[in-house]
């Protein structure tokens, strides 16, 4: 071999040996079944950024203690033996005794609110922040807890005030309604027992207390004020005053507060005691008056029933506060705001001392039956 092919061999050889690394190092064109994500992008599947995927969150963090505002009984089901969910039982203690959801536990509403102010005025005002975080932490709720509260029988308000005074307890996030309640439990084909469960103590730090509780001066400047209403969930019977309400003292105001719209407490929930669908609450606020971002002021006799009324409100997404001392407070200490019936304005003086108690203790037991 000359000298002259010898060198054009060996500068063959050293060009290939600089050629084929860089070849190799060229990215592999996309395929129809390897394709480059764009920058950013995320992959088909994936949650987008700070979103969790339903039960991904890990134990501990605000996910895992995040509840929606309704459960089903399947959702209970699933979740009956998590070590975190405290279920409440709201309802007649001879019931709860004699069967109740396994892991249960009986609370009297008696056990959330002040039944009866010692001056002989209020009915059923919610308690200061340390007697409830007391009453709370004695049902074993901790900080963390995620809480199911249900109906036992048929008689729904006193577990919405239950789940409202938990929401202003700043539990809301963590607190969910059993739709439907026992019965739809056993409808489900789910067991009952007898068995209490045993006696279990939680640990929560000071309350933080929202502020969603409004006084007859906030409702007062309320009525007819831009972006809020004023709704009375009484039966419309009290509402356009062809009845009065009356505790066993006195007898009260006839008719509702002036400018106030009507959307009653049982008109809501189903007679299977399950909340309406999104649509039909939707139009049943909007016939009633209520515009969508409307801040719902609600007052019912005492500010039990409510609490109905104003969480399908919280499930429409509205701002909700509720007036505690309700139509009793208006009546009995306000007799110079304004009251009017179906036939006009009714007289301002109140009948002495009438507070209105009389369908959410008494009578309206009866009253209340089918939600």
């Amino acid at each position: 071999m000359n000298s002259k092919l010898t060198f054009v061999l060996i500068l063959l050889v050293t060009l290939l040996a600089v050629v084929t690394p860089a070849i190799a190092e060229q990215p592999r064109p996309a395929t129809a079944t390897s394709v480059a994500p764009k920058p950013g992008a995320a992959k088909p599947g994936a949650a987008k950024p700070g979103a969790a995927k339903p039960g991904a969150a890990k134990p501990g963090t605000s996910e895992s203690t995040a509840m929606s505002l309704v459960v089903s009984p399947a959702w209970l089901a699933a979740h009956l033996d998590d070590k975190d969910l405290i279920l409440l039982h709201v309802g007649d203690a001879e019931a709860y005794r004699a069967k109740h959801i396994p892991g249960a536990r009986y609370l009297a509403l008696s056990d959330l609110a002040i039944m009866m102010q010692p001056d002989g005025g209020l009915h059923l005002e919610m308690l200061p922040a340390e007697d409830l975080r007391r009453h709370l932490e004695a049902l074993g709720i901790s900080n963390d807890s995620r809480i199911v509260v249900y109906v036992g029988e048929d008689w729904l308000s006193p577990a919405t005030r239950v789940v409202f005074t938990l929401d202003a307890a700043g539990l809301g996030a963590r607190t969910a309604l059993l739709d439907g309640g026992m019965p739809a439990w056993v409808r489900d084909g789910h067991t009952v027992t007898d068995a209490a469960p045993p006696a279990r103590t939680g640990k929560l730090a000071p309350l933080t207390m929202q502020s969603i509780i409004a006084n007859a001066t906030t409702v007062l400047s309320s009525l007819g004020k831009p972006g809020f209403v004023v709704v009375d969930a009484r039966d419309k019977t009290f509402y356009d005053g062809s009845a009065t309400g009356n505790s066993h003292e006195h007898k009260h105001r006839t008719g509702r507060i002036a400018g106030a719209l009507s959307i009653p407490f049982d008109s809501v929930f189903d007679d299977q005691l399950v909340l309406r669908s999104l649509d039909d609450l939707k139009a049943r606020f909007a016939k009633a008056g209520v515009a969508p971002g409307d801040t719902v002021i609600g007052y019912c006799h005492i500010g039990q029933q409510a609490t109905a009324m104003l969480f399908a409100a919280r499930r429409l997404g509205h701002p909700v506060l509720l007036y505690d001392g309700s139509f009793e407070d208006w009546s009995l200490f306000h007799p110079g705001y304004p009251v009017e019936t179906a036939t006009g304005t009714a007289p301002d003086k109140a009948p002495d001392k009438a507070p209105d108690k009389a369908t959410d203790k008494t009578a309206g037991k009866a009253a209340e039956r089918k939600p």
